[in-house]
């Protein structure tokens, strides 16, 4: 197996390493019920994409 001639640096190590993060999902509202959904997805609460219904949502019974 082969080893390194030199060690490697803390700078060079952690600038290999600046793009090894999390990215927060990108959050927008529904338009037709105000919902929190991902961007260029169908809405989960209502069932909407786009001004138009592609889903039939079922409700959910109130007690």
């Amino acid at each position: 197996m082969a080893v390194p001639y030199r060690r490697t640096s803390k700078t060079r190590k952690r600038l290999r390493r600046t793009h090894f993060k999390l990215e927060s999902v990108t959050l927008v509202k529904c338009s037709h019920c105000g919902a929190m959904i991902q961007p260029h997805t169908v809405c989960q609460e209502c069932g909407y994409y786009n001004g138009k219904q592609v889903l039939k949502v079922k409700t959910k019974k109130k007690n």
